[in-house]
């Protein structure tokens, strides 16, 4: 039996199934390249009606599109254009194209919509989707729209929103297949049969108690080939993954990853059955957190081309300006050492070299720290080990880059600053292998998001090493005087 407080988002109906549309059958050579996405001349032509005010020709052009491609088009055009199409193809405008937008084209749409027309679109979406439309739109806005809705609708709605941000209670399918213990698989087949009103798709039926709460679950090919006399409880599978409503959403997609999971019950904090994650959730908060983490990396911030540009510049200003303070940093050092530069014309010469390698050093033990802090793979009980492996691979590689530019450099400027910038660079590089572990471990022992400014931190240690032991290396080996 379904949750009774869960809102059906879809009807199983009998009837033959609807005939599939391959990919391949939505390539044409009219509208789509070779690649599958919308032809310039296309787009061209759908602003150009727009511009003329001709809205029975942009209906005519974008029909036969699938909804993806309505989004895709949606977010190619300009942003007076889009309010323009969304009204010259209203009945277009359905629950699969606005799934398929932006983000930010998503907000920007649903503001220029009244609540009544946002609700009306939002009563189609299946719960998890439908917060995804609404949970960026400002509170009065939210509120305007939710009044709107179904009683059932407004209530799931109302308690996804509840959760934080991320989270299982947010993104989890609150409709459910759940059944009592006490049936055996024959029961449960005649209920499949004759329940009327089930989830649209489900690859297991989750067992409860009286109190609702997962004891186990059926597969259904197990529910298939299982004699009709046979109690769930002798078939079901008792072991099985629970996912606490608060989790992150990070955590989830590691715990499907690590257990191979298809779908997995949604608990609250009493143990009882509110929802399930399914693979394809999955997926896309796979892809999310693998995108926010490399633009984290940049401090681009949402890196999104839709963002608008008041967002986007104080997302990226701040790094900036933190990154201007550190280049100080490095450029104190150079000041310290001024007299010898002047001196020697070879040290301005040779030491961006020493800090760029040592720049790029730590850039990839970062990049390989933060996602394996991000995938579980360094963790406390294997800190020290992971930092040993990575100073190891940095002095092989240091002594390998050192060998390379010491014979370059002494070749030009005397074998004794060849051995200078040797010796530099095997101490930088050395330094950027702990440092690009260290500064995300340290994060992440803070609570906070390695991702997020290990790249400053990294930076200024690296430049700053990089010109300190090159320059003083020099001072102390008597090529210029301090």
């Amino acid at each position: 039996m379904a949750d009774p407080t869960a809102h059906d988002d879809d009807t199983l109906l009998a009837g033959p199934p609807e005939e599939e549309v391959r990919p391949d059958d939505r390539i044409d050579d009219e509208r789509h390249d070779e690649e599958n996405r919308l032809k310039p001349e296309f787009v061209s032509a759908v602003e150009s009606a727009l511009a003329a005010g001709d809205t029975a020709a942009v209906y005519e052009l974008v029909e036969p599109l699938h909804p993806a491609d309505i989004a895709d088009l949606l977010e190619l055009l300009e942003r007076e254009d889009r309010t323009a199409l969304a009204a010259a193809i209203t009945d277009l405008m359905s629950s699969e194209v606005v799934a398929e937008l932006n983000d930010h084209v998503r907000e920007q749409m649903m503001e220029a919509l009244e609540p009544s027309d946002v609700a009306a679109i939002t009563q189609q979406l299946e719960t998890d989707d439908a917060v995804q439309l609404l949970e960026d739109l400002d509170e009065d806005d939210q509120k305007a729209i939710i009044a709107e809705l179904e009683p059932e609708t407004r209530a799931a709605v109302t308690s996804a929103l509840a959760y934080p941000e991320e989270t299982a209670g947010r993104l989890m399918n609150r409709t459910v297949m759940a059944v009592h213990e006490h049936l055996t698989v024959g029961d449960l087949i005649d209920y499949l049969r004759e329940e009327g009103d089930l989830t649209h798709d489900f690859h297991e039926v989750f067992v409860v108690d009286a109190a609702f709460h997962p004891v186990g679950t059926c597969a259904l090919n197990w529910i298939l080939t299982t004699p009709r006399g046979v109690a769930l409880t002798d078939v079901m599978k008792r072991d099985q993954t629970l996912i606490p409503a608060g989790m992150d959403q990070e955590e989830v997609a590691l715990m499907f990853q690590k257990y191979a999971l298809i779908s997995a019950a949604v608990v609250d904090e009493s143990g009882r059955l509110v929802g399930q994650m399914t693979v394809d959730d999955i997926v896309h908060i796979i892809s999310e957190e693998a995108g926010e983490d490399a633009l984290l990396l940049s401090g681009a911030g949402d890196g999104d081309i839709n963002e608008p540009i008041r967002e986007a510049y104080s997302s990226r200003v701040r790094w900036l300006v933190a990154n201007l303070g550190t280049a100080v940093v490095a450029s104190a050092i150079i000041a310290f050492f001024g007299a010898a530069i002047e001196e020697l014309v070879a040290l301005a010469v040779l030491m961006p070299i020493v800090a760029s390698i040592g720049g790029n050093a730590g850039t990839q033990t970062m990049a390989v720290a933060v996602r394996a802090i991000a995938t579980n793979q360094l963790t406390r009980a294997n800190t020290w080990r992971i930092v040993g492996r990575e100073l190891r691979v940095a002095l092989l590689n240091g002594a390998t880059v050192a060998v390379l530019i010491g014979i370059a450099a002494g070749a030009l400027f005397g074998w004794q600053m060849g051995g200078v910038i040797a010796i530099a660079m095997i101490l930088n590089i050395a330094v950027s292998g702990l440092a690009g572990v260290l500064v995300p471990v340290a994060f992440e022992r803070m609570g906070q998001d390695p991702a997020v400014a290990s790249s400053v931190f990294v930076t200024m240690i690296t430049d700053s090493m990089g010109f300190f032991a090159f320059l003083g290396l020099a001072v102390a080996a008597g090529l210029a005087p301090l």
